[in-house]
C-alpha cells in the first residue's frame, strides 16, 4: 500500500485500471526493497515505462520484475554517485521524456542529492518514504512529499479522508491480483525459533543481509507458548 500511496497518490500516475498510453518515465531508487519492488510491479499494471530502477546486491531479484523491451533499466548503486547520475541520465534521454516522476524507497541523503540532480527542476514529482529534512534545491520546483502508509487510516489520519479511500479500492484490486495471478508477493524468509529468533534477524537488517526478502517470525514456533 505505500507504494500505491506514492505512485497514485503522491506522484499522481496513472491507475492500472486507466493505464498509461504513452511513455512516463519513472525512477524508483531501492528496486529490490519491498516498497520499490512492489512499486515496479504496480507501475507495469499501470503500463508506465521506461521504469528507471536502483538497486546493488538484489539487482538478480530486480531483473526478474522490469520489461527491457519496454526500455526498462536496472542502475548499480555501487558504481558511485556520479555514475548512477550519469547512467540514469542516459537513460532518460533514450526514453526523450525529461524525468518528472521519482520514488525513493530508501530516503537518505545521499539518494536525495542524486535524484535532485536527474529529476526535472520545473515539473519533477519526488516522494519519500522515511522522516526527514529533505527539501527542493533552491531555485527549482520539485515537489517534495512523504508518503506513509498511516494515513490509509482514519484514526491517525481523521482529515485525510482520500487515502482511506483509495486505499479500500486498492486493497480489493491486489486482493483479486493474487487470486489471478497477476500480482505477486515479496519473497520471504522465515527465521526459526519463533520469537527467539527476532534478535538475529534485527541483527541481520541492521547489517543490510535483507536486500530482496522480507524475515517473517513464526509465533506459534516459540519454544514454551
Amino acid at each position: 500500500m505505500t507504494s500505491a500511496l506514492g505512485l497514485y497518490q503522491k506522484l499522481d500516475l496513472p491507475l492500472p485500471w486507466k493505464p498509461a498510453t504513452s511513455p512516463i518515465p519513472l525512477l524508483i531508487y531501492g528496486g529490490a526493497s519491498a516498497v520499490g519492488a512492489f512499486a515496479i510491479k504496480l507501475a507495469h499494471l499501470s503500463n508506465i515505462h521506461p521504469i528507471i530502477t536502483v538497486a546493488g546486491n538484489g539487482i538478480p531479484f530486480v531483473e526478474k520484475l522490469i520489461d527491457s523491451t519496454k526500455g526498462d533499466v536496472i542502475i548499480d548503486y555501487r558504481e558511485g554517485s556520479d555514475t548512477v547520475i550519469s547512467k540514469i541520465r542516459e537513460a532518460a534521454a533514450t526514453a526523450g521524456k525529461p524525468i518528472e516522476h521519482a520514488l525513493d524507497a530508501v530516503s537518505e541523503t545521499p539518494t536525495f542529492e542524486i535524484i535532485k540532480q536527474v529529476i526535472d527542476q520545473k515539473t519533477g514529482k519526488l516522494t519519500t518514504v522515511l522522516p526527514d529534512d529533505t527539501q527542493a534545491p533552491e531555485g527549482s520546483q520539485i515537489q517534495v512529499t512523504r508518503t506513509m502508509v498511516g494515513s490509509v487510516h482514519p484514526k491517525y489520519s481523521p482529515d485525510n479522508h482520500d487515502d482511506a479511500d483509495f486505499a479500500e479500492a486498492l486493497y480489493q484490486y491486489i486482493g483479486r491480483g493474487l487470486a489471478r495471478g497477476s500480482f505477486s508477493g515479496h519473497p520471504y524468509k522465515v527465521v526459526p525459533g519463533g520469537l527467539y529468533g527476532v534478535q538475529k534477524a534485527l541483527r541481520d537488517l541492521k547489517a543490510g543481509k535483507a536486500s530482496a526478502v522480507k524475515y517473517v517470525v513464526r509465533i506459534a514456533e516459540t519454544e514454551g507458548i
